[in-house]
């Protein structure tokens, strides 16, 4: 393998008003309304988060859309990865993209990534209120894939691996069935358009319910950094401004630094790409509600993850499957972009730049991989970090619970799923979600 790794933002086409935001939200709502209330809920807490060189853009200007692809190529980006939002048919936040297969501009790689959850009205805690829901069938499916290979596949900027297109799936264990979408997706881009595809379908760090590589995907995506969670990082005290009035509502607070320390150490799955984040913080989205945010995000610590991400060995063989992921590009609302900012100017993509073109310069140290687990074991040791072994059982069961809501899996197939669970979960998570499986059920068999 060489040097040479395609380094892929992911990128939020959300910085435009659109009649369902304007719906929902209220008139002329963008991702920069939550940004801009956003304010400190603890000492040291950055926020909120405003951008600098760019402004508060508007994705439906040309302008803007060819500012952010020429920021990213002077940084050594090799492209976006735009989320998708197809539901049953009906797109939402397509015009940004639409616009860019239109216009043929910014001639700047790029990708999709269908993110397929249900949009609920969670950003305020109400996971109950579903604005839009996601439906799956193999009708779906036929239509979903022609529209994609119509339109978007066949474009000459399109990200490929061997020639295929690469298209990745957010949450495929919501899926009934992902493996049989999968053959469907395959069969309609062969048969009717010519096109292999390359499937990537994402990870999430500690999900038990979803641990290994659908047969049929060509391979994973390691999402990050939501995998802190379920880590083994103990969450910092910090006294915040505000006490919550009540426990549940506790944010969930961690140390940047360490966390980078922790994933460079973590073992991946085999031909899993490497995602690394700049920081995370959705404080701005969970007013009053609990929220997760790290201290110490400096570009300096990012730097640290994405060297790791680029040095380590594979197990991929093709010389083109060499993606590497930043999440994100541009999730303001999330404090988690590398976009300039007013508290950091551009210091995240000079960091980028500098060790993408280190890296391609001098490639890895050899033993990197002994290298590394090394200088972990030794920085825990002088740092004298504390740890918890637990599986993280609020997690697993919330993602448990998040299934069975939005899935349209048969009864017989979700039921073992917990059951495999119930050494991880405590007695009253697990009969709530044996309760709620049965109601789901009786309520989809109406």
């Amino acid at each position: 393998m060489s040097n040479k790794k395609r380094v892929i933002a992911i990128h939020l086409p959300q910085f435009h008003p659109f009649k369902e935001n304007d719906e929902w939200w209220g008139k002329g709502f963008t991702e920069w309304t939550n940004v801009t209330k956003a304010r400190p809920r603890y000492e040291g807490h950055y926020q909120p988060h405003l951008p600098s060189d760019t402004g508060f853009y508007d994705l439906r200007l040309p302008e803007a859309r060819q500012l952010q692809a020429d920021l990213a190529k002077e940084y050594g980006l090799y492209g976006f990865c735009y989320y998708h939002y197809w539901f049953n048919g009906k797109q939402l936040m397509e015009r940004p993209v639409n616009e860019i297969l239109a216009s043929g501009e910014p001639d700047f790689p790029f990708m999709l990534c269908w993110a397929n959850e249900n949009w609920a009205r969670n950003w305020d805690g109400g996971f109950k209120n579903i604005l839009i829901k996601q439906d799956y069938s193999y009708e779906d499916d036929v239509e979903h894939m022609r529209w994609l290979c119509k339109n978007v596949f066949q474009d000459k900027r399109y990200i490929r691996i061997n020639n295929k297109p690469v298209f990745a799936v957010y949450r495929v264990a919501l899926f009934p069935d992902f493996k049989e979408t999968i053959k469907t997706w395959r069969k309609v881009a062969k048969e009717e358009f010519g096109l292999e595809l390359y499937i990537i379908e994402t990870m999430f760090p500690g999900d038990l319910s979803h641990t290994s590589i659908t047969p049929g995907s060509d391979a994973a995506m390691d999402f990050q950094p939501l995998g802190v969670e379920v880590s083994t990082l103990l969450k910092e005290q910090i006294k915040l401004f505000e006490e919550p009035k009540n426990e549940v509502d506790r944010p969930a607070i961690y140390n940047y630094s360490d966390y980078v320390d922790y994933c460079c150490d973590a073992e991946w799955l085999d031909r899993c790409y490497p995602c690394v984040s700049p920081g995370f913080d959705n404080a701005s989205r969970r007013v009053g509600k609990r929220f997760l945010s790290f201290t110490n995000c400096t570009p300096q610590n990012f730097g640290r993850w994405l060297r790791d991400a680029l040095y380590r060995n594979t197990s991929f063989t093709e010389e083109d499957e060499n993606l590497v992921f930043i999440n994100a590009w541009n999730e303001w609302a999330e404090g988690n972009h590398i976009e300039p900012d007013q508290k950091w100017g551009r210091a995240y993509l000079e960091e980028t730049k500098r060790v993408i073109d280190d890296y391609q310069t001098n490639g890895a140290p050899e033993d990197y991989d002994q290298k590394r687990h090394e200088a972990y074991t030794k920085y825990k040791k002088s740092h004298k970090i504390k740890t918890q072994s637990t599986v993280n059982e609020r997690e697993l069961y919330h993602g448990l619970k998040v299934k069975i809501k939005s899935s349209s899996s048969a009864y017989d197939t979700l039921l073992p799923q917990i059951r495999e669970q119930k050494d991880n979960l405590s007695i009253k998570h697990y009969i709530k979600l044996l309760i709620k499986l049965i109601y789901y059920h009786k309520l989809r068999c109406k």
